[in-house]
């Protein structure tokens, strides 16, 4: 028992604790459930108050710095999209490195956002073999177990939660230039400097020169002109500085006035978010049930952009006889997902992030009358594409493009209908043994409608467009296991588990295209009168396996799991489509032993170990394939070739090939291995786990790259290894312990190391794709980059190191010649160690707490930085670092002269590697509960108000810069996370 220590009074009251309630903790497993006690696997557990703390609208997001072992990257922001979760690295270069999920017990392939995170009870996390190997191939890359809440025997229980709040940028723009008048001088700058420099033109005509190219579109200019200049003056003086007597606003000839918005406080909006949660609960000892209801309104930062979901839950069971119980498991979901297209394409014209965050502080969103108002088209405002034809001037910067104005024009939305749903029958016909049948179902019916509009921008100039679409995915799990409990004199402990599990997907789609619309606002398809196109496709995957696992245990001290599974994937053609896998692991509760008894600090200590194998099916198209809406990376029928079908009045002819096949190819195979210990130590004060853990894929699924002369440019193989081997930390600390007052603190970190084995033989030891290069005995994370060299200080040129004859090093500005004799590798771009940590409080009913992620050690390369410090302006805008330019009183500096004529100022090199490290405050809640007494007289149960706040901060090395999208690299030019802001009230009766 827990020793404690209570106060001396006339009579104590002492409610005794178990040390064993560390040990009877639920872990949910494979086909199963286990306790943390007799655990001989690596598994995580996030519980509902840690989960009901965060403020998203799918629950992979949730999982930021949680969890050990686990590293949440997302590029994306738009409401309801998945986070990329990566358990323990990833393990292969061309195959599928995201973990299933399984929710309730059933395999899950639907859309995350779906899934209410109110509803949810715990996320399990299963890391190792010993843990996943049951799912077989679909549980090479970890298994996150998903257990929703339900009801427990005694009175119905009521809770409502409503949270009201607010959502805004959480990641702002890089530190860039505000002011028209320094972008104009600058800009200038580089084109004077160019005609001197370059040209060997004397400054009063380069003055007169730069002046008319300034106002041009190209060679550096901005092609607009928003200031007024008396007559016979010049815009910017010889002295480099905008004329005294300019003002800002220009009128030109057509009667069109010039004056510049801010297009980021134009296009970017502070939303609303709203959600309401109910659920009712209860049972008996014959049955439970539980009820919910969900409304989420998660709006975007963009117009046009945000997730508004409907959800309602029904969970059940009965106990029928002695001998059988059923239950069932329904979730409904009606959402409407507007989801603006190209938010994720970082060079779009139609991504508004991209133009917002880039465009120089020149240019007009609206198009202005001489009265300088905005000009108004049914009752809308009218935006400048600067094309020439919305108004009379031409963008240097992404002419036809205004993002803002398609997100109000535009309509993109999609519409679903979700049902998940899950059925099981158990029968127990003998003490210990249980046979049940499990039966899941996804249906997913998405209507997605698309209008591009016929007012403005590039699809006005045929009249707009519409696009339609009606896919609906239909997945379906079977499982009938059977399992078998019983003890041998009390101290030999036997769990035997044997089944089956076949899993089938299907996804159709059909769409349909037509331009030229006739009622301007409607995107159905029979609105069009020309160019109407129809297509549909259908893509089919299924799995099936048998497998049986036996867990052993002696006296709740020494532990041993062994686990099979034959498994099958449609992936591969019929003669290589089984693949065997096997996990085994034992575990040694050292404080059960009699040595252990007189060392009282040591509350439970054990030791574990395991090792297995498992298969990946998952092989990826190169580069990803969009087939209709679909953006799809995965090869579903990658042992055979695959055309698209062409044709006409009755004949067909060769179809282009979309993708080569390979009837060898089978299962890549990934052997696993862990050792750790989990404790609990000073009273069951700190607890905690460490691990160190590995995992080799070999075989891997890989494209390897063909001459195009041959018909394709891939073709999948077996080939090559990869090793992700690291160690985990996971510690929780229980400061203070009191009645009226608790404290504790957690951390965890996770060390990772990756390397390539081996690569094709063809190969000799290194691939290199571009500015990547994946090469045996190094990291897949490393570059191909040529080598930044730094300014001369005579010329002020950008130099990079290149390579004589004899292999020598020299600088050198001709950038071209070092990228064909010097291109170097970079270090492992991947952080060292990545993790998270936090605090919670409680003390008379107050409760506060933080949740923080981070990473340390890693590099990153900074795309949107490298745009923001060209040689010339062209209407990109700059980073204030531009101030630091080489100039002839400058000389010693890295950032090269401003010359709109250099052509390597900021090309592609090592200087654009920064530091990957980041500290995210990902939650900070605060809340009070009201006293029982108190709460008693308003017939309720408890009260709870709170305050709220997600993605909070990031503190990286520049702002603008976030280290969460990827391993490689970043930029602003994408859908930025979403800081939401709430308060709220919690109710239970």
């Amino acid at each position: 028992m827990q020793s404690q220590e209570v106060k001396i009074k006339p009579i104590v009251k002492v409610v005794l604790k178990s040390d064993a309630e560390v040990l009877d903790e639920v872990v949910v497993t494979a086909y199963g459930t286990s306790t943390k006690g007799s655990f001989t696997g690596s598994a995580a557990v996030m519980k509902a108050d840690k989960i009901e703390k965060r403020q998203v609208s799918n629950v992979s997001n949730a999982l930021a710095g949680a969890v050990a072992g686990v590293q949440i990257l997302s590029n994306n922001g738009q409401p309801g999209e998945d986070a990329k979760v990566r358990i323990r690295g990833v393990g292969s270069i061309n195959a599928g490195t995201d973990p299933l999920y399984v929710v309730d017990g059933v395999p899950y392939d639907g859309d995350l956002s779906s899934i209410n995170s109110a509803d949810i009870e715990s996320m399990t996390v299963l890391k190792d073999a010993a843990s996943t190997a049951l799912y077989g191939a679909r549980g090479a890359n970890g298994i996150i177990m998903i257990t929703t809440k339900k009801g427990t025997s005694g009175k119905a229980r009521v809770n409502f939660d409503a949270k009201w709040g607010a959502n805004s940028r959480g990641v702002k723009n890089y530190d860039v230039l505000t002011s028209s008048k320094n972008y104009l001088e600058k800009a200038y700058e580089a084109i004077y400097n160019g005609y001197v420099q370059t040209n060997g033109m004397t400054p009063q005509a380069a003055n007169v020169a730069a002046n008319n190219t300034l106002l041009s579109a190209g060679n550096g200019g901005v092609g607009y002109q928003i200031y007024t200049v008396p007559e016979g003056q010049l815009l910017i003086g010889s002295n480099g500085l905008l004329n005294p007597n300019a003002t800002l606003g220009y009128t030109d000839e057509y009667g069109y006035y010039y004056t510049p918005d801010n297009w980021a406080d134009e296009t970017f909006r502070t939303s609303l978010r709203q959600e309401y949660n109910l659920n009712v609960s209860g049972g008996n000892d014959k049955s439970t049930f539980y009820m919910a209801f969900g409304y989420l309104d998660d709006q975007g930062v963009i117009e046009g952009s945000g997730l508004t979901r409907f959800s309602g839950r029904l969970k059940g069971d009965y106990k029928v006889t002695d001998w059988l119980k059923v239950g069932a498991n329904m979730n409904y979901v009606n959402s409407k997902s507007n989801y603006p297209g190209d938010q994720d394409n970082a060079s779009s014209s139609g991504n508004a992030f991209y133009i917002a965050n880039n465009i120089a502080p020149v240019y007009p969103m609206y198009v202005r009358g001489a009265d300088k108002q905005i000009m108004t088209l049914n009752g809308r405002k009218v935006y400048d594409y600067g094309d020439g034809v919305s108004s009379p001037s031409s963008r240097a910067f992404m002419s036809i493009a205004n993002p803002a104005g398609d997100l109000i024009y535009n309509k993109t939305e999609f519409l679903a209908d979700v049902l998940n749903a899950n059925w099981f029958a158990e029968l127990t016909p003998i003490k210990g043994l249980t046979i049940s049948a499990r039966f899941g179902m996804n249906i997913d019916n998405t209507r997605y409608n698309d209008l591009g509009n016929a007012y403005m921008g590039q699809s006005a100039s045929y009249g707009g467009n519409a696009y339609q679409a009606a896919m609906r995915t239909f997945g379906f799990d079977q499982q009938y296991v059977a399992n078998y409990q019983f003890a041998v004199k009390d101290v030999h402990h036997f769990d035997i588990t044997a089944g089956y599990d076949g899993y089938s997907y299907q996804y159709t789609e059909l769409t349909g295209s037509g331009q030229n619309l006739y009622d301007p606002e409607s995107f159905y398809i029979s609105n069009t009168i020309d160019k109407k196109t129809a297509s549909g496709m259908k893509l089919t995957y299924a799995t099936e396996g048998f497998f049986g696992r036996v867990n052993y245990s002696y006296d709740d001290k020494y532990f041993g799991n062994v686990s099979y599974r034959r498994d099958a994937s449609s992936r591969f053609a019929p003669e290589n489509r089984w693949g065997d896998f096997w996990a085994a692991s034992v575990a040694w509760m050292i404080t059960r032993e009699d040595f252990m008894k007189d060392i009282t600090w040591i509350n439970m200590l054990k030791l574990k170990a395991s090792f297995g194998q498992q298969g990946n099916d998952d092989i990826l198209f190169p580069g990803g394939y969009t087939v209709g809406v679909m953006e799809t990376a995965k090869n579903y029928y990658p042992w055979m070739d695959q055309y698209n079908m062409t044709g006409a009045d009755g004949v067909f002819s060769d179809g282009t090939m979309i993708a080569k096949g390979n009837r060898d190819l089978t299962w890549e195979t990934s052997t696993s291995y862990n050792v750790g210990i989990d404790f609990a130590l000073f009273n069951n004060r700190l607890n905690g786990s460490a691990e160190y853990f590995g995992r080799k894929s070999s075989d891997m699924l890989y494209n390897k790259p063909v001459a195009g002369s041959v018909g394709y440019t891939s073709i999948p193989m077996n080939v090559g290894s990869m090793t992700n081997s690291g160690f985990e930390l996971d510690l929780t600390y229980l400061i203070f312990n009191q009645k009226n007052f608790t404290w504790d603190v957690n951390l965890n970190a996770t060390f990772i190391k990756n390397k390539i084995n081996k690569l094709h033989p063809d190969l000799d030891g290194q691939l290199i794709d571009g500015n990547y290069i994946y090469e045996e005995g190094e990291s897949m994370y490393r570059m191909y980059l040529v080598d930044y060299a730094g300014v001369d200080p005579e010329t002020g040129l950008a130099q990079y190191w290149a390579k004589d004859d004899k292999g020598e090093l020299y600088k050198t500005d001709n950038y071209a010649l070092a990228q064909t004799t010097n291109k170097v590798a970079t270090d492992n771009l991947m952080p060292k160690v990545y993790g998270g940590l936090g605090t919670s409080v409680q003390l008379y009913g107050f409760d506060a707490s933080i949740q923080l992620s981070y990473q340390l050690g890693g590099q990153i390369y900074d795309s949107g930085y490298r745009f923001m410090m060209a040689g010339k302006g062209d209407g990109q805008n700059w980073h204030k670092d531009i101030y630091n330019a080489w100039t002839p009183e400058n000389k010693y500096t890295d950032v090269p002269r401003l010359n709109a004529q250099d052509k390597y100022t900021n090309s592609t090199s090592t200087r654009w590697l920064a530091s990957s490290n980041y500290l995210s405050v990902n939650n900070i809640t605060i809340g009070y509960t009201l006293p029982s007494n108190l709460v008693r007289k308003m017939m309720l149960e408890k009260l709870r108000v709170y305050f709220t706040a997600d993605n909070v901060g990031l503190l990286s090395a520049r702002k603008g810069l976030d280290p969460r999208q990827s391993y490689t690299s970043a930029t602003t030019s994408l859908y930025t996370a979403i800081r939401t802001i709430s308060g709220g009230i919690s109710l239970t009766f």
